[in-house]
């Protein structure tokens, strides 16, 4: 049996091997504890007939964990270095398919469709690259990729504000956007001792279960996310002045502003942290026939 890519040892063997420096560019750091990389597999919830998305596997510490419990496995790797290192690494796994591409620029649905044909369930399981993890999830989230759950390491502020409630300091347009398609929670806090290089901050593992339905039904999902955005330009500000300031013609149109908080029972002196999603919500809607 195979010794577990991401110990401290057999890293290091992988690294030398293959001549492999880090990039900085890329955010890259291994983790080192394969029982931090069995718990965030668990917490996917994958079975033999499950698929798993990986983004960045990196030398493929994670991915071997993801091979040994669900059927395929999709890796998208931006680092071309990586790939040789990757084919070894991964030889005892004939079901997992590297794509040698960026995330945020491949056509995922079209990699679904190729390599999880007769594959009903699958997941999003990723140690993300550090610098760039919300522009990955939002895409994931935005292209409506059929994923159930995304069950990702990030920086612990990221985190924090993915799961953030309402009327706390790291609730945001992001908070909302996210929690708008899913439900987030962090199940696991990952201390930066077990990365090779050691980042300088902590992470979290964030879980996000996809909704069936968003919590509110929209007029425009444009409209209500640039509503949301606007709404905490400057977080001192009132909504009031976040939107008459933000929104297109938004002074001119002051009144029609009054109006629809008026509508939608928001108070124009409140904070936009201090609003519900639903709230955001009721609120886009009664602005919307103002602004298009």
């Amino acid at each position: 049996m195979n010794k577990d890519i991401a110990t401290p040892i057999r890293t290091k063997a992988i690294l030398e091997k293959h001549g492999f420096n880090f990039k900085k560019s890329l955010g890259q750091n291994f983790l080192i504890d394969p029982n931090i990389l069995r718990n965030i597999v668990e917490y996917a919830d994958l079975s033999p007939e499950s698929g798993a998305i990986e983004v960045g596997p990196g030398i493929g510490a994670l991915t071997e964990q993801l091979a040994k419990n669900c059927k395929k496995v999709v890796a998208f790797e931006i680092d071309q270095r990586l790939i040789p290192v990757l084919k070894d690494t991964l030889a005892p796994y004939p079901h997992v398919s590297i794509i040698n591409q960026d995330i945020l620029k491949a056509n995922v649905q079209d990699a679904i469709n190729e390599h999880f044909k007769g594959i009903e369930d699958i997941a999003v399981v990723a140690n993300l690259p550090y610098y760039i993890t919300t522009p990955i999830i939002m895409k994931i989230l935005e292209d409506r990729l059929p994923v159930r759950s995304l069950v990702v390491m990030m920086q612990k502020e990221v985190g924090d504000r993915l799961s953030a409630k309402p009327g706390t300091k790291n609730y945001g347009s992001l908070s909302i956007a996210v929690q708008y398609y899913t439900t987030a929670e962090i199940v696991m806090n990952v201390p930066k001792t077990v990365f090779v290089p050691q980042p300088n901050v902590d992470s979290v593992v964030v879980r996000l279960n996809r909704r069936e339905n968003p919590p509110i039904s929209v007029t425009s999902e444009a409209f209500f996310f640039k509503v949301t955005k606007s709404s905490f330009t400057h977080r001192r500000k009132t909504i009031l002045n976040n939107l008459t300031s933000q929104l297109e013609e938004g002074k001119e149109k002051k009144e029609a502003i009054l109006s629809a908080l008026s509508k939608a029972n928001i108070d124009p002196a409140r904070r936009g942290e201090t609003l519900t999603i639903e709230e955001f919500g009721t609120l886009s809607n009664e602005l919307y026939p103002y602004f298009h």
